[in-house]
C-alpha cells in the first residue's frame, strides 16, 4: 500500500467501538466475566512461576539465575508486541485478535507445560509472551465499551482488581502447585480457564468487532526493535556465566545491541508508518513519566524475582512457603486503588508517586535488614506494605505520562510506555540476579578471609564438628554452606538498600513533570497498564 493510500484509510481505522451501545444485563456480567478471566490468567502467568523457578531449573537440570530466563523471555516478547498491538487491531478487529491472543496464549502454556529442556520452555515462553501483547490492553477496551461512560470507574475498578489479584493468587498457586504436583501444571491451568474465556468473549462481543483496515506496518523498524532488545537480552542473561566482556559472544552480542539501537532510532524517527513514535519523547511529562516509571518498575519487578529465590536457595523455603511469603502484595493494592483513584480528581499525581516511593524505599530498607535467622512473619510485613505503594505506582505515573497528550497520541503513547516498562521489568530482573549473585561471590571470598584455616573461629568450628563425628571434609563443606548461606543473604540485602536508595532519588525526576489536568482522566490513567 502506498503512502497515499494508507493517509486515505486513517479514518475508517478509527475504532468503531464507541458507536456500539454499551452491554446491558446478563451480557454485561458474562462479557465483564469472561474479560477478567482472560485478564486473570494472562497476569497470573507473569507472577505464577516466580516462585517456581528453582523447582523447574533442578528438573531441567539447570540453575537457578538460568532458572530466570524463563520469566525474562516471555517479559521480552511480551514488550516486543505491545507496540504492534495498534496496527494489529486495524489488521483484525480489536475482537476477533483479542480471541485470537486468548486461545493462542492458550495453545502456548500447553507446549510451556509439555518443555523438555529449558531451551524447549524459553522457546514457548517467547510464543507465550509474544501472543499476551494484545491481551491486556485490548480487554480494557472491550470493557470500557461495556459500561456506559458515566460508569466507566466501575468498569476499570473491576478490571485493576483483576489485575491487582494476579499478583496474590500467582505466588500461592505456583507454591502449592511446584510443591504438591508438578511444574508443568503452573501452565496447564490456563487451558480450561484461556479456552472458555476466548468462547465467551466472541458470543458476546462477535458483534461488536472494529472494522478492519489494511495498513503497512513497519517491518525494518518492527526488525530492529527485535534484534537490539533480543541482543541486549541475551547478553545480560549470558553475561554471568560467560564471564562477560571476556567472552567473544557477550562482545559482539554488545556490538550488536548498540549498532541495532542506534539505526532503530534513527529509523524510527524518520518511517513514515513507525512501529514506535519516538517524537512522543519530545513531551516534558511524557519523558518524565516513562522513565521514571520504567526505572522503578525494574527495580521493584527485580526485587519481586530475588525474594522468591533468595527463601528457596539460601533459606531453604519450600516454593509454597516462599509462595505465602510473597502473596500479600496484593492486598492493600486492592484496597488503596478506588481510593487513590479518586483523589487522583482532586490531588497532584506527583505527591501520590511520592509517597509511593517513601513507601518502597521504606520497604527496601527494612528488608536491607534481613538475616539468615529472618522468620516468614518479618518477611511478610514489608510485603505487605508493599501493596499500598503498587496502589499509588502504576495509575498516577500513568496519568503523568499521558499528561497534555493529544488524544489521538494517547494510544501509541499508552502502548510506548508500557513497552519500555515491561523492558525495563525483564532488564532489572536479570541484573538483579546477575548481580546477586557477583555480590554473593564477593561476600564469599571476604567471608573467608575470616573463616580459614589458621583463623581462630574457623579452627574452632573445625574442632566442635569433629567432635560430633564429622571428619575434616564433612566439617570444611558444612561450614562452606554456612558462608554461602551468609554471603548470599549479605548480597540480598545488598540490593534491597540500593533499591531503595533508587526508589528515593526517583522522586527528584518525578517533579521534572509537569501535568496538566486532563478530561477523562479516569479512562486514560489506565491506559498503559
Amino acid at each position: 500500500m502506498s503512502a497515499d493510500d494508507s493517509r486515505a484509510a486513517k479514518p475508517a481505522a478509527r475504532p468503531p467501538a464507541a458507536g456500539h451501545a454499551p452491554l446491558t444485563g446478563n451480557a454485561r456480567v458474562f462479557g465483564t466475566i469472561a474479560l477478567s478471566a482472560a485478564v486473570f490468567m494472562n497476569v497470573l502467568d507473569s507472577s505464577i512461576a516466580n516462585v517456581s523457578i528453582p523447582t523447574i531449573a533442578g528438573d531441567l537440570g539447570v540453575s537457578a539465575t538460568q532458572g530466570t530466563w524463563v520469566i525474562t523471555s516471555f517479559a521480552v516478547a511480551n514488550a516486543i508486541t505491545v507496540p504492534l498491538t495498534g496496527w494489529l487491531t486495524q489488521r483484525f478487529g480489536q475482537v476477533r485478535l483479542f480471541v485470537l491472543s486468548t486461545l493462542l496464549f492458550v495453545l502456548a502454556s500447553w507446549l510451556c507445560g509439555f518443555s523438555w529442556s529449558l531451551e524447549s520452555l524459553v522457546a514457548f515462553r517467547v510464543i507465550q509472551g509474544a501472543v499476551a501483547g494484545p491481551m491486556i490492553p485490548l480487554s480494557q477496551t472491550l470493557m470500557l465499551g461495556s459500561y456506559p461512560k458515566e460508569k466507566a470507574g466501575m468498569a476499570l475498578a473491576l478490571w485493576s482488581m483483576t489485575v491487582l489479584v494476579g499478583p496474590v493468587a500467582g505466588p500461592l498457586l505456583g507454591g502449592m502447585i511446584s510443591d504438591n504436583y508438578s511444574w508443568p501444571w503452573i501452565f496447564y491451568i490456563n487451558v480450561p480457564v484461556g479456552l472458555i474465556a476466548g468462547w465467551a468473549s466472541w458470543q458476546i462481543y462477535k458483534s461488536r468487532d472494529s472494522v478492519r483496515v489494511k495498513r503497512p506496518i513497519d517491518s525494518i523498524g518492527l526488525t530492529l526493535l527485535v534484534v537490539w532488545v533480543a541482543a541486549l537480552q541475551l547478553m545480560l542473561d549470558k553475561g554471568k556465566e560467560l564471564d562477560w566482556f571476556a567472552s567473544n559472544t557477550i562482545v559482539i552480542l554488545a556490538v550488536v545491541a548498540v549498532i541495532a539501537f542506534v539505526f532503530f532510532v534513527i529509523w524510527e524517527l524518520t518511517a513514515v508508518h513507525p512501529v514506535v513514535d519516538l517524537t512522543l519523547f519530545t513531551n516534558r511529562n511524557f519523558t518524565s513519566g516513562t522513565v521514571t516509571i520504567s526505572v522503578a518498575y525494574g527495580v521493584f519487578f527485580g526485587t519481586v524475582v530475588l525474594l522468591p529465590l533468595w527463601l528457596q536457595a539460601t533459606l531453604g523455603y519450600t516454593a509454597t512457603d516462599a509462595g505465602i511469603a510473597s502473596a500479600p502484595v496484593g492486598i492493600l493494592a486492592i484496597v488503596f486503588s478506588p481510593i487513590v483513584g479518586k483523589m487522583l480528581a482532586k490531588h497532584d499525581p506527583r505527591y501520590i508517586v511520592t509517597t509511593s516511593f517513601l513507601i518502597f524505599a521504606l520497604v527496601s530498607y527494612m528488608r536491607a535488614d534481613f538475616n539468615t535467622e529472618v522468620d516468614i512473619y518479618t518477611v511478610m510485613v514489608p510485603t505487605f506494605i508493599q501493596g499500598a505503594a503498587m496502589a499509588m505506582f502504576f495509575i498516577p505515573l500513568t496519568t503523568i505520562t499521558l499528561s497534555g497528550l493529544d488524544p489521538h497520541r494517547v494510544p501509541a503513547a499508552a502502548g510506548l510506555t508500557n513497552f519500555v516498562r515491561l523492558i525495563f521489568g525483564a532488564f532489572g530482573t536479570s541484573i538483579t540476579t546477575t548481580l546477586w549473585e557477583n555480590r554473593a561471590a564477593l561476600h564469599h571470598a571476604q567471608l573467608t578471609e575470616i573463616a580459614r584455616p589458621g583463623k581462630p573461629a574457623f579452627d574452632a568450628a573445625m574442632s566442635g564438628l569433629g567432635g560430633k563425628g564429622l571428619d575434616q571434609a564433612q566439617s570444611a563443606s558444612l561450614i562452606n554452606g554456612l558462608i554461602d548461606q551468609q554471603a548470599f543473604t549479605i548480597s540480598a540485602t545488598d540490593i534491597f538498600y540500593a533499591s531503595a536508595i533508587i526508589f528515593l532519588a526517583l522522586i527528584v525526576l518525578v517533579w521534572f513533570a509537569r501535568p496538566k489536568r486532563m478530561s477523562g482522566g479516569g479512562e486514560t490513567a489506565a491506559a498503559a497498564h
